[in-house]
């Protein structure tokens, strides 16, 4: 199902309105610090300011609320994930009195198995990485007649859409927007929220160098599956693109620009030197992006998207021990 980049500018109102039953506007700041950091004016979309503490819960809200008007009958709901895809349905079923079943990969975060647990949801793991944990889900789906929740669909581009709504309204002069890949719901959304604005902000996707699928099948027009070996970067851990989500990037960004971990945990560091917050290392890419790019974008309005901040403690710890710096 492709995503329609042409939603109404009501489609996405009333999504947000979904939304907003349950949370208010995450903030967007400009932080001195990180202006100069990166030699230009940057925004910073404080997604990590959820009841989850990541973008995904606006897209499970907004889902559910949807499949619960069109299939009252459903009592159960099953999802893959690497976590915050799982703790958004688990946070969105329970408003619906759902039950709610999550597949992570062995070797998952313990932090985001932890909070799917304490969100309601029965944890399975199964599966090397999150491609393997996807088809098991489809399987226990199968088996047990739950709703299987997809990790990218219209409805899950729409809530993540609401994000870019209200970043491109505070910041109506921006120029340019960075925002990571991992399926692709949250760059699809803010593509679509931009050209409901009819706003020229462009958008530049950003991709793990460990994790490249989208940028390889990006450069050949066509779905390539890729191995995946980031070590920080789990939210962006995709095996193998989404066919639907990669037609709507190809049309809809300026560039794709490509992060090593290393980068990433550089960016790790600045947002906490610079912001006082704690990113995981999805929501990172993006100031590692614009650090790379800063020459380029010298002197203009920029933006960069902290899509989540749930990355295990001891993680973060060494993240923060090491000596380079940006």
């Amino acid at each position: 199902m492709r995503v329609d980049t042409d939603m109404r500018l009501d489609d996405l109102e009333r999504a947000a309105a979904v939304v907003y039953r349950a949370m208010p506007p995450t903030p967007q700041q400009r932080w001195p610090l990180l202006d100069e950091r990166c030699g230009t004016a940057v925004w910073v979309k404080h997604e990590h300011h959820t009841p989850i503490g990541a973008f995904k819960v606006r897209g499970g809200l907004v889902y559910l609320d949807a499949l619960r008007s069109r299939h009252p009958e459903v009592e159960g709901v099953i999802a893959a994930t690497r976590g915050n895809h799982g703790q958004a349905v688990a946070f969105a079923a329970a408003r619906h009195r759902l039950k709610t079943t999550v597949v992570v990969p062995h070797g998952n975060s313990r932090s985001k198995n932890r909070a799917m647990r304490a969100l309601g949801a029965t944890l399975i793991e199964e599966g090397h990485d999150f491609q393997a944990s996807l088809e098991a889900a489809a399987r226990h789906a199968a088996a047990n007649g739950w709703h299987m929740v997809p990790s990218f669909h219209p409805d899950l581009v729409r809530g993540a859409a609401t994000y870019s709504l209200e970043l491109l309204r505070a910041a109506p002069d921006l120029q340019i927007l960075y925002v990571p890949i991992g399926l692709g719901s949250g760059i699809c959304g803010a593509i679509a929220a931009r050209d409901a604005l009819g706003r020229r902000t462009q958008i530049v996707a950003v991709v793990a160098a460990g994790a490249p699928a989208y940028a390889r099948s990006l450069a050949l027009g066509r779905p390539v599956p890729h191995d995946v070996s980031t070590r920080i970067a789990d939210g962006m851990a995709c095996r193998t693109p989404v066919a639907d989500a990669l037609e709507t990037i190809r049309c809809g960004v300026e560039r794709v620009v490509e992060v090593s971990d290393d980068e990433i945990e550089a960016a790790m560091r600045a947002i906490f030197d610079d912001t006082h917050g704690v990113a995981e290392g999805a929501a990172a890419s993006t100031v590692a992006a614009l650090v790379k790019e800063r020459e380029r974008v010298r002197g203009r309005e920029v933006a960069v998207v902290l899509t989540g901040a749930n990355v295990d403690a001891d993680v973060f710890a060494r993240v923060l021990d090491a000596s380079a710096r940006l």
